[in-house]
């Protein structure tokens, strides 16, 4: 036999909500993405395939705080145009995860993957 069914606790009364008693504040653009933890902490780049030969190197480190697309821009004016042609269609992965928000800031510490498109079968 079932129980019989108790309506649903309306919880305490609603507060009036306290004056405005300052100046307005000031609107803050709203975050995305991850949180920033220190601005000033590396990221850690990684390179895989094409994108490898193209920066001459398997890793190397970046400022935190900034933007994949601002990322991209700063790896492009340290390595050149045939870093910047694979960079325009690889994918990242941030901490593992694929960058779908590419305006979000890196969080400090993170791990961006940059994969180039692979063939093979």
């Amino acid at each position: 036999m079932a129980e019989p069914t108790r309506p649903a606790d309306p919880g305490p009364p609603a507060q009036a909500r306290p004056a405005d008693t300052g100046p307005p504040a000031q609107a803050r653009p709203l975050r995305t993405g991850p949180p920033v933890q220190d601005a000033g902490a590396p990221v850690t780049v990684r390179y895989f395939a094409g994108a490898r030969a193209a920066a001459g190197r398997t890793e190397e480190t970046a400022s935190a705080g900034r933007s994949l697309d601002e990322l991209v821009v700063e790896l492009t004016d340290r390595h050149g145009e045939r870093l910047a042609v694979v960079l325009k269609v690889a994918s990242f992965l941030v901490d593992g995860v694929t960058c779908h928000d590419r305006q979000a800031p890196l969080p400090a510490g993170a791990t961006i993957d940059v994969l180039p498109p692979f063939a093979g079968g």
